[in-house]
């Protein structure tokens, strides 16, 4: 076998693992690195008016819900509507009575791949219950509320109220800093809350005004009204962390398949490791050169001898 039939089965091998290796390069490529949605993400909610309140009439002995909800969106939504209407059936011989009228009543949220955001906002707003189809269960100027998730960032969550608040007809000053309570004899008791704000590590909520309500009106037929409303709610859950895209390194390149080693001269590091220094390379190339000299002149010589 000759060094022509021993060299060409390595080139041949070499192409095959080249031509392989281009093949699958973009396949592994493609999922080196790369981020992929897991299905989890943010989540964003806004509420204007949600009531939950239990209606007691005079001549039954069970209650009626009053469940409504002004405004209820969830990302990615908005909304505006500036009243709202509900029927209860025995309350005023079943006619419609307003529980809410404003001038602005807005709620946005919106979901992106890096944060969930929600608000709403309710200005000069009169709210009713039934059995006090003149008299406010409560009036306000402005309340707004907003609940900011960033993936991987601290949530914000911060309710305002500007202006009066008037409950029962009675003006009072409402503080975060606990319950405000509002009796009046003969009509009933309203206790608010305000600013109620709360975060996790993923998530927060806004509401700008609850109320617990317990009024007695004695009129249209109603006998007692109990129960909650929520003004000006936000809520948000922050999007996963994306994970960074890693660029794919360059490939480590690949050996000599026909067993030849490289040529170039070696590191220093090398050296050291048997014995030479930086003065080994000259050293070597005087011996080649004197060997190299003396086989010229044995070529000689046995010329002359000839």
């Amino acid at each position: 076998m000759n060094g022509k039939n021993f060299r060409m089965p390595a080139r041949r091998l070499a192409t095959v693992a080249t031509a392989t290796v281009l093949a699958a390069g973009p396949a592994v490529l493609a999922g080196a690195g790369s981020a992929h949605a897991t299905g989890d993400e943010g989540r964003a909610s806004a509420v204007v008016l949600r009531t939950g309140l239990d209606v007691s009439l005079l001549n039954k002995t069970v209650n009626v819900p009053l469940a409504v909800s002004l405004n209820e969106v969830q990302a990615p939504q908005s909304a505006e509507k500036t009243a709202l209407t509900a029927r209860l059936d025995g309350v005023d011989g079943g006619q419609a009575f307003s529980v809410l009228a404003a001038e602005v009543a807005t709620a946005k949220a919106d979901v992106t791949d890096t944060a969930a955001v929600a608000s709403t906002r309710l200005a000069h707003a009169r709210l009713h219950v039934p059995g006090l189809p003149l008299l406010s269960l409560v009036e306000l100027g402005t309340v707004t509320s907003e609940a900011r998730c960033e993936a991987g960032k601290t949530p914000v969550a911060e309710s305002n109220l500007l202006g009066e608040v008037t409950v029962l007809g009675k003006k009072v000053k409402v503080t975060a800093g606990g319950p405000t309570d509002v009796k009046v004899p003969g009509v009933g008791e309203v206790r608010l809350d305000l600013s109620k704000t709360e975060t996790t590590t993923r998530t927060a909520a806004a509401t700008a005004l609850e109320l617990t309500v317990s009024v007695n009106p004695l009129d249209l037929n109603v006998a007692e009204v109990e129960g909650t409303l929520t003004l000006a709610k936000a809520t948000c859950e922050a999007p996963p962390v994306q994970a960074a895209e890693e660029p794919a390194g360059d490939p480590e390149p690949a050996g000599d398949e026909s067993g030849v080693e490289p040529q170039g001269a070696p590191a220093e590091a090398g050296l050291a490791e048997t014995g030479g220094n930086s003065m080994t390379p000259y050293i070597a190339g005087g011996a080649v050169a004197l060997l190299l000299a003396g086989g010229g002149a044995v070529v000689v010589a046995r010329r002359a001898r000839n």
